[in-house]
């Protein structure tokens, strides 16, 4: 017991040392502690910088169209020969749009160019309701009223767009106007109710040439373009 006594008084006495030691160097304040959180006084204190010089003002990321012009200009360059017409006629787009990119945008339009040829093939109203001016919209309900009315379907397999090019940029106010010229393959055929093809050929892929123009407001917050004007080149 004795021994045991002893062991037990031995780590006592560390134990108060340590303790001591630690309290010394933690907890000793050296006038740089943070004072406790308190939110009203962090609002107050917000209030009180805004209050002071400029210099404390924290500088907000640059909008792209703060960029510098060979910065912003970049994508038309990269996309047509600089000093083009068409390079300058991109530029005018970018200077109301700083987001537009002309590679991004033929990427956008030829997705939309499948989803229009395919919904009108099925008749598929509320799609191109979603991707055309109303003016263009109302020609291509028209035209699947006639087909319907003569009791036609369309079969059709898209193939895929061998070139898509922008051919014009312009801006009209507001709003840009971005033409192309598009090349693509489809497998097409109109049968009458009988079952007989009246157009087209389920055999062979055919190669249609049409030039289509998209839209948008450029103060608009909706980012997406709708088709406003079509034209066969066929």
């Amino acid at each position: 017991m004795g021994s045991f006594d002893f062991v037990t008084v031995f780590f006592f006495v560390a134990a108060v040392i340590i303790f001591l030691q630690l309290r010394n160097v933690l907890g000793r304040r050296t006038g740089n502690e943070r004072p406790p959180f308190d939110p009203y006084s962090a609002r107050e204190g917000d209030q009180a910088a805004g209050d002071g010089d400029d210099s404390k003002v924290i500088t907000l990321p640059r909008r792209d169209g703060d960029k510098p012009s060979d910065e912003r200009f970049a994508a038309a360059d990269a996309y047509c020969e600089p000093g083009s017409d068409l390079n300058k006629a991109l530029r005018t787009v970018i200077q109301s749009d700083a987001g537009f990119d002309p590679e991004e945008f033929v990427g956008g339009a030829k997705m939309a160019y499948e989803m229009i040829v395919n919904a009108y093939a099925d008749g598929d109203k509320k799609t191109l309701r979603s991707l055309l001016s109303k003016e263009v919209y109302d020609g291509f309900v028209s035209a699947i009223k006639e087909r319907d009315a003569r009791s036609e379907t369309i079969k059709s397999s898209f193939v895929g767009i061998g070139k898509a090019d922008i051919i014009q940029a312009e801006m009209k106010g507001t709003e840009a106007n971005i033409t192309m010229r598009i090349a693509s393959q489809l497998i097409t055929a109109t049968y009458d109710k009988d079952g007989n093809v009246v157009d087209g050929d389920p055999d062979s892929v055919g190669e249609v040439n049409d030039v289509w123009t998209f839209a948008r407001d450029t103060r608009s917050r909706d980012p997406n373009w709708k088709l406003i004007a079509t034209e066969s080149e066929d």
